[in-house]
């Protein structure tokens, strides 16, 4: 008797350690959703994906929910998030390339206002709606002098709004908001920071981006749980995106983790993807890439430093992460929420030292100090005064086992992590995988089909594309959700088409096609245009056929 309660007391507590808790009887009232969309994440960058990186609050999510093995996104983090809030391919949203305005259809630089957010079709189901993070689907306002634009980024002069007020949140169905209008940001000092549609001119001496966001995102949470109406609450992160800023005490959890190098930690990511299920080794070999040699790396003590930081942003993010869910759990929310996670492309190949300042790049700090863009590696990552990024040979260790990265329509580039969890509605067996092919138009039909909302044809008399995308709630059931036959991808030039296993696919530089099938092969490690010639023509023709219905030609000054 006296072990039999010692091991129930253990068991308790292991319980309380992992945040256990039961579902409570179901409400009637729709559920709640929060969309958390990380910015430039690896496909091996959570713990529950394979990584070295302490991700508890997301792996808690992926133990009592799904991951799913081939989700979509488009590659580019504003192309995604037009699909992602439109459920439409990003060039029908209008943002089919950055966020420049060009003179044609399928490249206005915003998402259009032919089309419908998330949010404003969420509104017309009564739920409150919020975001927090980065925007970046709005047309960005550049002074016309670069000493002023370069002064803004600088914080030093104020040129009031960063975008059109029209196409702000606020404008397109979000009752609040808390974030950044641009893309890239400072992470102690993040230009283009707004409240609703006021700029916010000073933050605190202790700001750190990421925890602003996830720390509104809760008192969102606080003040929404209040009402009968459900909610949904956008929440756009900025991490890992470059610059790799990070607080000094979570850099210090990663000081010696990457000193092993980058084979040895992809090595040991792979093995930890296969040993947990994750990927099949005789299904996805581990992609060949050009990593040279570590112990010969003349800069591997500034090589480690940055992924140090990348991990500690990841971290940090994962820990606000946890406070959402906390702050679910104290209002008694949690059970009827759906928790969704993904990231908007794979890790990024840039080298942003070589930008330089400029466009929405500053400078200096706001208090005076020059900003050091480290190309000759001259400065470590992690201050606000430095500009680096993770560089292509890191990249490709946070795409294991992929080929290639942000950008590219390879699987490196395209295919996210993604975690669906619901207490209340999911029925497939918690911390299983899903090998339903998804894309993030999809969430479109998922919450239409949640809430009870309908996507409407038209708006202010002007019609709607039809969504492509397919719900995935007969996923969260165990089943297969429909899905189109065919998925397709372009940006700046980089291309592909699925239809079932088979992948024809071409790189931003190289526009030859290349076939894959990734029923047997998902890290496209073997090219077989040469022997199904045929496929190579019937999937280019259909590529072709879509890009022309789709406002993805012709581009701007061709």
């Amino acid at each position: 008797m006296k072990i039999l309660c010692k091991l129930t007391l253990a068991l308790g507590m292991v319980g309380i350690m992992l945040g256990a808790w039961k579902a409570k009887t179901p409400s009637r009232k729709s559920p709640n959703i929060i969309l958390i969309l990380a910015d430039d994440l690896g496909y091996s960058d959570l713990g529950c994906y394979g990584s070295e990186i302490h991700t508890p609050n997301l792996d808690f999510l992926a133990q009592h929910g799904l991951r799913y093995r081939q989700f979509y996104n488009t590659s580019r983090c504003c192309p995604t998030r037009a699909a992602l809030l439109t459920g439409l391919y990003n060039h029908q949203a209008g943002i089919g390339k950055m966020t420049d305005a060009e003179n044609q259809p399928g490249y206005q630089g915003h998402i259009t206002d032919q089309t419908v957010t998330l949010a404003e079709v969420l509104k017309s189901a009564g739920y409150q709606t919020a975001m927090t993070g980065k925007w970046h689907v709005s047309n960005t306002l550049v002074q016309p002098k670069g000493t002023d634009q370069q002064a803004w980024l600088n914080h030093q002069k104020d040129f009031g709004t960063f975008s059109p007020l029209e196409q702000y949140p606020t404008r397109r169905g979000f009752d609040k908001f808390f974030g950044t209008i641009w893309g890239v940001v400072d992470f102690f000092d993040p230009f283009s920071l707004v409240n609703g549609t006021e700029p916010v001119r000073q933050v605190p001496k202790d700001y750190y981006h990421t925890d602003a966001i996830n720390d509104t995102t809760v008192s969102y949470i606080k003040s929404f749980a209040s009402s009968e109406k459900p909610f949904f609450i956008y929440v756009a992160q900025n991490a890992p995106h470059w610059p790799l800023q990070a607080r000094p005490e979570d850099i210090a959890k990663y000081e010696k983790t990457y000193q092993a190098g980058w084979q040895a930690i992809r090595q040991a990511r792979y093995e930890r993807m296969v040993n947990m299920g994750l990927i099949r080794a005789d299904q996805a070999k581990l992609a060949p890439t050009d990593l040279p040699d570590w112990q010969a790396n003349p800069t591997k003590d500034w090589d480690a430093r940055a992924m140090s930081v990348h991990a500690a942003m990841i971290d940090r993010m994962d820990q606000g992460i946890g406070r959402i869910i906390q702050a679910l759990k104290q209002t008694g929310e949690l059970d009827n929420t759906l928790i969704v996670f993904l990231s908007d492309n794979g890790a990024s190949s840039e080298n942003c030292a070589a930008y330089g300042p400029g466009f929405d790049r500053p400078s200096e700090t706001r208090d005076g100090r020059k900003i050091v863009y480290a190309t000759e590696k001259q400065a470590l990552p992690g201050p606000q005064t430095t500009y680096a990024s993770l560089g292509k040979h890191w990249a490709a260790v946070a795409n294991t086992p992929y080929r290639y990265w942000k950008a590219e329509s390879y699987e490196g580039g395209v295919n996210t992590p993604f975690i669906a969890f619901w207490p209340q509605g999911i029925t497939a067996s918690k911390g299983s995988y899903s090998d339903q092919v998804g894309h993030v138009m999809d969430l479109m039909a998922t919450v239409c089909e949640l809430s009870g909302a309908r996507y409407p044809t038209q708006i202010n008399g002007k019609a709607i594309p039809v969504s492509t995308g397919r719900s995935l709630v007969p996923s969260f059931k165990g089943k297969s959700a429909d899905w189109p036959t065919e998925l397709f991808n372009e940006h700046f030039g980089a291309r592909s088409v699925r239809q079932g296993s088979w992948k024809l696919v071409s790189t931003a530089s190289d526009s030859t096609w290349h076939l894959y099938n990734l029923k047997t092969d998902r890290t496209e490690t073997l090219n077989l245009a040469a022997q199904h010639p045929e496929k190579v023509t019937e999937l280019a023709r259909l590529w072709q056929r879509w890009a022309a219905t789709h406002q993805v030609l012709p581009k701007p000054g061709r």
